[in-house]
């Protein structure tokens, strides 16, 4: 991932699941309690360890989905079927097992309410687990910040967060949120059908002269094409950070 902090200088942690939840058929939500967790900004992340009995370790990196929240921190893991972490996480990680984790890690792609906006969220598949972090921290302190998310997924049913994402929109002001279902859609489904374009983002993003602040994070060629439309329609690259997420990420 872009923009880590230098790792060595991490502590790991001991953390305890206190909670789960499914998001879509493949990928759940997981709380943790962190004692001692000195606090995130949007956008960061945690590694994770995990040790076998033999003494193999192994770690993956996911990116915290929550705002700040004292000890406690979430994630959302997509399950990999042919993962070493994911599938441990989501089928055999029970509540109150624990596991090591450090962080929080990033400084490039953060965002924070004192960095103003307006905000545009760009995300493909679970990519918008970092983005969540960043509209549940503009709830957190109440802020009238214009955001639009734009959101790519294969169906209604691979949405993360789905009924949140449906009930802040309706209920937040200057809150928008713009799916686009790329593989299937449900009868009388009148939302895009299309992977994330030049058109559409231009459909959505606000004029140059807002200079909107832009995030993107999920796979290589999503964030890679959505970062070269930005520019090419005009906007500032300085104002667009970036995010990929691999299949370990």
């Amino acid at each position: 991932m872009e923009g880590t902090a230098v790792r060595g200088r991490l502590t790991w942690r001991l953390a305890e699941l206190v909670a789960e939840k499914p998001e879509t058929p493949h990928a759940k939500t997981l709380v943790f309690g962190v004692p001692g967790w000195p606090g995130h900004i949007p956008g960061q992340h945690i590694d994770i360890r995990l040790t076998a009995e033999d003494g193999y370790q192994t770690e993956r990196s996911y990116s915290i989905a929550s705002a700040p929240d004292g000890d406690v921190i979430e994630i959302t893991v997509e399950r990999l079927e042919d993962g070493e972490v994911s599938p441990y996480l989501d089928d055999v990680l029970r509540v109150g097992d624990k596991l090591e984790l450090r962080g929080p890690i990033g400084g490039h792609f953060v965002w924070d309410v004192e960095d103003g906006g307006p905000l545009l969220l760009i995300a493909g598949g679970s990519g918008v687990a970092p983005l969540m972090a960043m509209i549940r921290r503009r709830a957190q302190l109440k802020s009238q910040i214009p955001t639009r998310l734009l959101y790519s997924a294969r169906s209604l049913d691979d949405v993360f967060y789905r009924d949140e994402l449906e009930r802040r929109s309706e209920t937040e002001s200057n809150l928008d949120v713009v799916l686009t279902l790329t593989r299937s859609q449900p009868a009388g489904w009148s939302g895009q059908v299309r992977r994330i374009d030049r058109a559409m983002i231009a459909e959505i993003a606000w004029p140059l002269s807002d200079r909107p602040l832009c995030y993107i994070c999920g796979p290589t060629t999503l964030v890679e094409a959505a970062a070269r439309f930005m520019v090419e329609l005009g906007h500032d690259p300085a104002r667009i950070k970036t995010e990929r997420f691999g299949p370990t990420g």
